[in-house]
């Protein structure tokens, strides 16, 4: 799962690196899990753009993840490893006991052949799911519920992990990848382990059209552009609003840097025990 850089025999691929996609096994897809994904373009159901610089990017299929990991006690058997298009994780086939075929999130170095379980009783090794409160202090753990029996929903990108570092009465302790530590219910279940594909940020683009196949398109610097258009556009040159110094904002006038927009009376706002460092 390292990164390799191409040699710079054009503009494009003087600064472009890709995976090295060692860890792939196969790149045929298990056809009974695939879902067409239908492409927004950034629109909402009236047509609306509602998310800016989005569209024209490659087909894709979406591959249905089990974030749930529901089949308790029974075990499976990883059978390959692929890659998915949509996520910057990797994603494992695995096939159960009874014959039912899934994918799952690939921890960290798993390999073809292993075995793993979803149970209170599980063994303490990567891939498997357990309760929060069945877990050791210090264990790294990926794709956590939030509510028990909602499936996964933190740290699930490439390379991503929480740490459980404290059990409080029916509440576990976790310290997030943001290094804010949160309580969540100790009855939710976890998958030991780090998620894998942790060099996927070490990738360097390299050229606009990688991120167009991705989906994004260009974006114009508000800087670039005049009074009207934007706040921070105009001036003499290259300036701040007019040659002054301006903190740099949105199209709308919200500041991009520093400001928190989170709600400060929001609901689960209980459960953080310390905030994320800036």
């Amino acid at each position: 799962m390292a990164t390799r850089t191409l040699k710079p025999i054009t503009p494009g691929t003087r600064f472009y690196s890709v995976s090295d996609f060692a860890d792939i096994t196969t790149d045929k897809p298990y056809k009974k899990l695939l879902v067409p994904l239908k492409q927004s373009g950034g629109r909402n159901n009236t047509g609306r753009i509602t998310s800016r610089h989005r569209g024209g990017r490659h087909k894709r299929m979406y591959r249905i993840i089990d974030f749930k990991r529901e089949k308790i006690g029974m075990p499976a058997i990883i059978q390959t490893i692929e890659y998915d298009p949509n996520r910057t994780a990797r994603i494992a086939l695995v096939k159960y006991q009874d014959g039912e075929f899934r994918y799952i999130l690939a921890p960290d170095k798993m390999k073809v052949g292993n075995e793993i379980m979803t149970s209170p009783t599980a063994e303490y090794k990567d891939g498997n799911a357990l309760p929060l409160k069945n877990i050791p202090l210090g264990l790294f753990v990926h794709n956590v519920e939030l509510k028990p029996g909602k499936g996964g929903q933190l740290a699930r990108s490439a390379g991503a992990s929480c740490q459980l570092v404290g059990i409080d009465g029916k509440y576990a302790q976790l310290k997030m990848p943001s290094s804010e530590i949160r309580m969540v219910n100790a009855n939710c279940y976890a998958t030991i382990g780090k998620v894998s594909n942790s060099d996927h940020f070490n990738i360097l683009w390299g050229k606009a059209g990688r991120l167009r196949w991705k989906g994004i398109r260009p974006q114009t610097r508000g800087m670039a552009m005049n009074p009207v258009d934007h706040p921070m556009g105009g001036g003499e040159g290259a300036s701040k609003s007019g040659g002054g110094r301006q903190h740099p904002e949105s199209p709308w006038g919200k500041y991009a840097k520093g400001l928190i927009t989170r709600k400060r009376k929001k609901l689960s706002n209980k459960y953080i025990i310390r905030k994320r460092t800036k």
